[in-house]
């Protein structure tokens, strides 16, 4: 594996993760978590869903398989596919609150108010 090939999967592997955790999750999860998500992604994707992916999505539209735009599209559609799993998983969800239903600026105040500080 060359450097460039290196770059081109670390790059593709920030956009797919940035895009799919903005979609599932609803924000980023740093440059790091995004890359990490976006590999992880892009490994589901070629390996589990590959040639489903290669198939029925990527010919259709008329796009060759081993492309940038190709990588991208897959390993999207498998960071999306890992962040839905790891949500059902985690069970973490947009409605719910932690800490007894009360906000962090609700609980900052109450700690205050209990232990007498200002």
């Amino acid at each position: 594996m060359t450097l460039e090939q290196l770059l081109v999967i670390l790059i593709v592997g920030l956009a797919a993760g940035f895009l799919a955790s903005r979609l599932v999750t609803g924000h980023g999860f740093g440059v790091g978590g995004d890359i990490v998500v976006g590999v992880i992604g892009a490994l589901i994707g070629a390996f589990i869903l590959g040639a489903f992916i290669t198939d029925h999505i990527l010919a259709p539209l008329g796009i060759a398989a081993g492309s940038l735009v190709a990588q991208l599209i897959v390993a999207f559609i498998g960071a999306v596919i890992l962040l839905a799993v790891l949500r059902v998983f985690t069970g973490s969800g947009y409605g719910r609150r932690r800490w007894g239903g009360r906000r962090s600026h609700e609980r900052r105040v109450y700690s205050r108010r209990f232990f007498g500080r200002r």
